[in-house]
């Protein structure tokens, strides 16, 4: 069993920082790319930042220069610092990864729970 637990969300006001962690669990042999996404309500899912194992990071532009996403291999964790927060990024963020699974013959992509991040105004 694998899970990816959230925290970090929160209010904040506008121009203000928050950071969210992500913690991967369970049965898991590698973790190849993590990432963090967001949903507004009505809206499809979106990419917000993703790292490789490596370390390679790709983002939305509407992130870029704002956020960073950055990863702890061996504590199996993702982070997604948040600057200069507007209240447009006011959404559910959600983390992902890619992970081989002991048991599974192949990556199986995990989703955490979701986490609410407020910006007021």
């Amino acid at each position: 069993q694998v899970r990816l637990v959230e925290s970090g969300g929160g209010l904040v006001q506008a121009g203000g920082s928050l950071t969210l962690s992500c913690a991967a669990s369970g049965t898991i042999g590698t973790i190849n790319a993590m990432g963090w996404y967001r949903q507004a309500p009505g809206k499809q899912r979106e990419m917000v930042a993703t790292i490789t194992r490596g370390g390679n990071t790709n983002y939305v532009d509407s992130v870029k220069g704002r956020f960073t996403i950055s990863r702890d291999n061996a504590q199996k964790m993702v982070y997604l610092q948040m600057n200069s927060l507007k209240p447009e990024d006011t959404v559910v963020y959600y983390c992902a990864a890619e992970i081989f699974a002991y048991g599974r013959i192949k990556v199986d992509n995990y989703w955490g729970q979701g986490t609410q991040v407020t910006v007021s105004s």
